[in-house]
């Protein structure tokens, strides 16, 4: 029997909330409807802060129910935009704004705030939330989620096809004979900020200002240098580690360079971390979804160095803005049918778990 579940996702890059309605049984997942809420500015700037600055445990606490308060908000907005009826939404799986990602660190964790309590009092829906915690205390990375429901919409079109989701930071999923993914590194993260920086822009629409710049190859070559690219999975990233400060960290060797061909580096770095990937599996076809797809510059660079046919995933008939959300509502009709998450080659936890927690909105 299909049920109604309603996926929320607030990725690293802050652009938005997107909130995905999903038909979903053992047969699959369609999405019905979609909706992405803006993300306040001043939120946005108080999470940034958190991530980088000293704070109190009161900032801490008050922000959770902020965003809480901004997910419930742009749940709402979509039930009524679309004039839908709450009880037929079975759960809503939520994934909060990650704060912090430490999987490997003395005492494992990865934060994500947004009040599920919050949440499921504002909606009167239950929420699944906290859905890496169990992966991370089995002993795993807690991410990437992304590969388990990229097998379950794509592995009809057979194997040796990649998967690569490309928000603030980029993920990967190899549909082989084994699953395997992990997180490349940055996406769009590093473009972003130095976009903010030097132009007082959000993003670089359709890498423009990138197109105007030309790579720097002796800058390019030293962060492909990078321990994490170096690194062998299973392994995950965030704000943590690819941030400003990771980017000045290699820009003061390299003074003089025009913001442009910064600019053009950080979309070359970008595209080449993903190519080199593809290559090295030796992928025949690579679907990317995410933000980047916006990016045209940054797609026809796929076409250079990819040797994969490369296409969004909406040629497959899954929305390439919308895969996020619509993988939270997923595991939430997982967890709600206490059903096990087929993670363990991904992200080298012990065992498959079941994910999440359970709020009862009543």
């Amino acid at each position: 029997m299909s049920q109604h579940y309603i996926g929320v996702m607030s990725g690293t890059s802050l652009d938005g909330v997107d909130v995905a309605l999903c038909k979903i049984d053992a047969k699959g997942c369609k999405l019905l409807a979609s909706y992405e809420h803006p993300f306040p500015s001043a939120l946005k700037e108080e999470v940034l802060h958190t991530i980088t600055h000293a704070v109190t445990l009161q900032m801490i606490g008050e922000l959770d129910i902020k965003l809480g308060r901004l997910f419930a908000k742009a749940i709402n907005t979509f039930i009524e935009k679309n004039a839908l009826l709450r009880e037929e939404s079975r759960a809503i799986g939520l994934h909060g704004q990650t704060l912090w990602h430490a999987p490997n660190s003395s005492y494992p964790f990865s934060m994500q705030l947004g009040s599920a309590n919050e949440v499921g009092a504002a909606t009167g829906i239950d929420v699944i939330a906290d859905f890496r915690g169990a992966d991370v205390a089995n002993g795993g990375e807690g991410a990437p989620f992304a590969p388990a429901f990229h097998q379950e919409i794509f592995s009809h079109l057979g194997n040796n096809i990649a998967v690569v989701n490309i928000g603030g930071m980029a993920n990967i999923s190899y549909l082989g004979k084994e699953l395997l993914g992990w997180d490349i590194g940055c996406g769009n993260v590093l473009m972003d900020a130095f976009m903010q920086r030097t132009q007082n822009r959000a993003y670089d629409k359709e890498g423009a200002f990138a197109k105007s710049g030309s790579v720097n190859m002796e800058l390019l070559q030293a962060m492909l240098k990078d321990e994490y690219f170096t690194k062998l999975p299973p392994k995950s990233t965030g704000r943590e580690y690819f941030n400003e400060a990771w980017l000045d960290s290699y820009l003061q060797d390299f003074q003089g360079i025009s913001d442009a061909d910064i600019q053009r580096t950080l979309l070359e770095l970008t595209v080449t971390t993903i190519a080199n990937e593809a290559n090295r599996l030796r992928v025949e076809k690579l679907i990317i979804c995410g933000g980047g797809t916006k990016n045209s510059f940054l797609m026809q660079r796929f076409d250079v160095l990819c040797r994969a046919e490369v296409s969004k995933s909406d040629t497959y008939g899954v929305s390439s803005d919308f895969l996020e959300a619509m993988i939270f509502a997923w595991l939430a009709y997982k967890r709600v049918h206490r059903e096990r998450v087929n993670l363990k080659s991904v992200t080298g936890a012990k065992k498959n778990a079941i994910l999440g927690a359970y709020y009862a909105a009543n």
